[in-house]
């Protein structure tokens, strides 16, 4: 009885620890910048490790200069809008899955 009761307390310690890592983890993607473009550098794009698109930047050669940041603007709002969407559709499919598996209060997996 008592191994068991050991074993359950080291299940949760190591559960416990690995939830602080992945907090750790997911600070430091927060903070990381990722940069791509297309075209040559007409459009450049940065993003942070959570995948939220930070800005988008269009070459003025590409569209009218009065109407570049305007665009920018209103591609960024777009894209963002996509990427939540898609992130709640996730969690909601994840959520299925993780229902009834008995985790202890406060632990999530990731994408849920």
């Amino acid at each position: 009885m008592f191994g068991n009761l050991a074993n359950m307390a080291a299940l949760m310690k190591q559960a416990k620890e690995m939830q602080r890592k992945m907090a750790d983890v997911h600070r430091k993607l927060a903070a990381s910048r990722v940069e791509a473009n297309a075209g040559g550098g007409m459009v450049t794009v940065v993003a942070n490790g959570h995948q939220e698109i930070l800005s988008i930047k269009f070459d003025p050669a590409v569209v009218k200069p009065e109407e570049v940041e305007f665009l920018e603007e209103l591609t960024l709002a777009a894209v963002n809008a996509a990427r939540r969407k898609a992130e709640a559709l996730a969690k909601e499919e994840m959520k299925g899955l993780t229902d009834g598996i008995g985790l202890p209060d406060g632990f999530t997996l990731p994408g849920t």
